[in-house]
């Protein structure tokens, strides 16, 4: 594909300043949010590895995140890092709902940002989805007699036929949630990292307080639209409270739940006009489904870049486009179309930790390799 010359400092749409350079394509431009700027458009996805002990990440987490830094990517985003033992999806996912956790993460975004990329994290609870055993186990549910916990959710709705129950949150659980977002924000900070990303999707905590398929409360956190959100909300007015005013905030979400009567798009471009105006969140990734196992997803390459790309248009936010965008020249169209800001990408990174030095060459982007690797861009 063909590089197209821009003009430096274009405005974006929603008035931030994208720093360019003359004749690199769109994948490679710097882009700046608040204080930090970003090398590239590409950002690692959080992905679970399922690999913690007690919630505090190790050497494995090291190298998974690192060497997908020195490999290119512009922002390297940790796993879903939760706020509570409980909040865990399985036994080995991480955490910042302590300081050994904090001081383990702080080794790890120091090496990331050695190797020239953003060191971010995604916080969330997994609310009904957790206590489960990671996926090469099986993925099922553990009981309490398998190391397992008793879950809590908006509402005491189970998320697939044969699991307990979870207990419906109360006023004093719901307070307790929330102040665990601000704790590991406050966490967060003092670890190093450059940005947070809180878990609105997948059918986790946040998610759940969201769709009308897992919260029929009839109190202030469910009903109505403007109920359903007042958690999030919330959460984001607790994690502002301790994450730095100069660094960003982004925001997952699902934005449709593909199963009748949950979260339609028009639902979600509402909540983001909103969370565009309230001036506290600087970027939507937007991802969909993970709610309800009777959700229908049509699969392709891409196949979530019109939600990025309708968000942009109508809420005037930056956005992620992430969804089997695995091709240099498929990333490359979505951004210089203006569908999306970033590309996020996990699986095509789970494969290539060096996706971005070799997407560089198939589009001709003159970018610095690692110069330990230099005898490697060969081919």
């Amino acid at each position: 594909m063909t590089a197209i010359a821009q003009p430096a400092n274009v405005p974006a749409a929603d008035g931030r300043k994208i720093h360019t350079r003359d004749g690199m394509p769109h994948l490679f431009w710097p882009i700046s949010f608040r204080s930090v700027t970003a090398r590239n458009r590409i950002m690692v996805s959080p992905m679970c590895q399922y690999s913690a002990v007690d919630g505090v990440p190790n050497d494995w987490h090291l190298q998974h995140l690192g060497s997908r830094a020195a490999g290119g990517a512009g922002i390297v985003c940790a796993e879903a890092t939760n706020t509570e033992a409980r909040g865990r999806i399985t036994p080995g996912c991480t955490g910042l709902w302590n300081d050994a956790q904090r001081d383990a993460w702080a080794r790890i975004v120091k090496l990331i940002q050695s190797q020239g990329a953003l060191a971010a994290v995604q916080i969330g609870h997994a609310g009904r989805k957790a206590s489960c055993a990671a996926p090469w186990q099986g993925g099922k549910q553990l009981s309490p007699a398998d190391g397992g916990w008793e879950n809590v959710s908006a509402s005491a709705l189970s998320f697939s036929e044969g699991q307990r129950l979870p207990q419906a949150m109360d006023s004093a659980t719901i307070k307790a949630a929330i102040d665990g977002f601000a704790a590991s924000a406050r966490r967060a900070r003092q670890a190093g990292f450059d940005i947070v990303e809180l878990h609105g999707a997948h059918g986790y905590l946040i998610h759940q307080f969201l769709s009308p398929l897992s919260n029929q409360r009839n109190d202030q956190y469910g009903g109505s639209f403007e109920n359903r959100i007042r958690f999030l909300l919330e959460v984001i007015d607790a994690t502002r409270s301790e994450w730095p005013d100069d660094k960003p905030l982004f925001v997952r979400l699902s934005c449709v739940d593909w199963v009748e009567g949950g979260i339609a798009l028009e639902d979600t471009v509402k909540l983001v006009q909103l969370l565009k105006n309230g001036g506290k969140v600087d970027l939507i990734d937007a991802s969909s489904g993970g709610l309800d196992p009777r959700q229908k997803i049509p699969l392709f390459p891409g196949y979530q870049v019109q939600f990025a790309n309708e968000l942009k248009r109508r809420a005037g936010i930056a956005t992620g486009a992430v969804g089997m965008i695995n091709a240099p020249d498929l990333a490359e169209q979505i951004l210089a179309s203006g569908q999306a800001d970033l590309i996020i990408m996990a699986r095509a990174l789970l494969n290539d930790p060096y996706w971005p030095l070799h997407a560089a060459k198939v589009l001709k982007a003159k970018i610095a390799w690692p110069p330990q690797y230099e005898r490697g861009d060969v081919f």
